[in-house]
């Protein structure tokens, strides 16, 4: 495809000023609408079948969501250069990392044999509604695969120097290998829960959700900008903890959220028997008793003894702590001070969030 289709796309540039999250997220997803349009229609000149199948892809992209891996990113880059830059030179990157998203959301969700995703069926479930479920099961894989490409397609039109490039793209195979490495590891899990422990689930949940939703977008946002060691290390700890702290919100909401909030089936994680960090700190301050009924209990039943342990509280209180470290990393790093307040408040926003 070539770089004229991107040029084109209908928020044609962000205000060189402090820019709202509403005109971020509006320019990255005209980034996204304008290049998958392109992809789909090229698709859809092989075969019929073939534009269907990218138009599925499309919809999963641009089905909403939080954004957050491209707004970590544009601050993260944003703290670097400053607020007189224009972004539109590296929109390219910033959508790529929603694709590569929803490459692992459909992998994911194909992986836990989860139902919906933000509110709508998920990839194996609108396919296997079409031909059968090992269809819905080959097209989801296909469907991952398919974003992962164009990822790689679209952050190859970031218009940044080749020396530059090569850094951020450095970063970016090294958050796609924790990626992958951290959701192996989250299915060993569910294999063998026996040989967890609560260290081992914060190890899975750092490398499978905190790295690629913080730490390494933060370290692609400084790599887009030409990089700064000065701030490499703020970012590191504010991306671990906070991504961290991220994680195990999730593992509170996938026990105790509203559905209708999260768009996903509840104690999803207590139907398979994921390790969570919450469901190991549970086991670990559970009484004989409450080991035995959680093992003899539903869904509900599971809820109301992980309760009973402490572990939420014990949780939400891991969430304070390491919240309170990543905006501390922060607070003497050489960043924009508007980069610096907004990191804060995704910091906040990120970790005590309903969905």
């Amino acid at each position: 495809m070539a770089n004229h289709t991107l040029e084109g796309h209908r928020f044609d540039a962000i205000p060189r000023q402090p820019v709202s999250h509403r005109a971020l997220i509006g320019a990255v997803e005209g980034t996204l609408a304008d290049f998958l349009a392109s992809q789909t229609a090229a698709l859809d000149a092989v075969d019929p079948a073939l534009g269907n199948f990218a138009r599925t892809a499309r919809d999963l992209v641009l089905a909403g969501g939080k954004r957050l891996r491209p707004t970590f990113a544009y601050w993260g880059w944003r703290g670097v250069v400053g607020p007189a830059e224009p972004v539109d030179p590296v929109l390219p990157a910033l959508g790529a990392l929603e694709l590569m998203h929803t490459f692992a959301l459909v992998h994911d969700d194909l992986m836990d044999e989860s139902d919906t995703r933000r509110g709508r069926p998920t990839a194996h479930r609108i396919f296997a509604s079409q031909h059968g479920e090992h269809f819905g099961g080959s097209a989801a894989i296909l469907v991952g695969d398919l974003c992962l490409v164009w990822a790689d397609q679209l952050l190859s039109h970031t218009r940044l120097p080749a020396a530059a490039l090569m850094e951020v793209r450095d970063r970016y195979d090294k958050m796609r290998v924790e990626a992958i490495a951290g959701q192996y590891l989250d299915v060993l899990g569910e294999s063998d829960p026996g040989s967890w422990s609560v260290e081992r689930a914060l190890t899975v949940a750092r490398h499978k959700t905190a790295s690629y939703t913080v730490q390494w977008p933060l370290s692609f946002g400084a790599a887009l900008a030409g990089g700064d060691r000065r701030v490499d290390e703020a970012y590191r700890v504010y991306g671990t903890t906070v991504g961290d702290a991220f994680q195990l919100r999730d593992d509170l909401l996938g026990v105790y959220g509203d559905p209708a909030i999260t768009g996903k089936p509840i104690a999803d994680d207590l139907r398979t028997g994921k390790p969570t960090t919450l469901l190991m700190l549970a086991r670990r301050m559970s009484t004989e008793a409450q080991l035995a009924a959680f093992a003899a209990g539903d869904v509900a039943q599971r809820a109301t003894i992980i309760a009973e342990t402490g572990a939420p509280d014990l949780v939400e209180e891991m969430i304070r702590v390491r919240v309170d470290e990543g905006v501390a990393a922060l607070s003497e790093a050489p960043i924009h001070p508007d980069a610096r307040e907004a990191l804060v408040e995704l910091a906040t926003a990120a970790t005590h969030r309903p969905a």
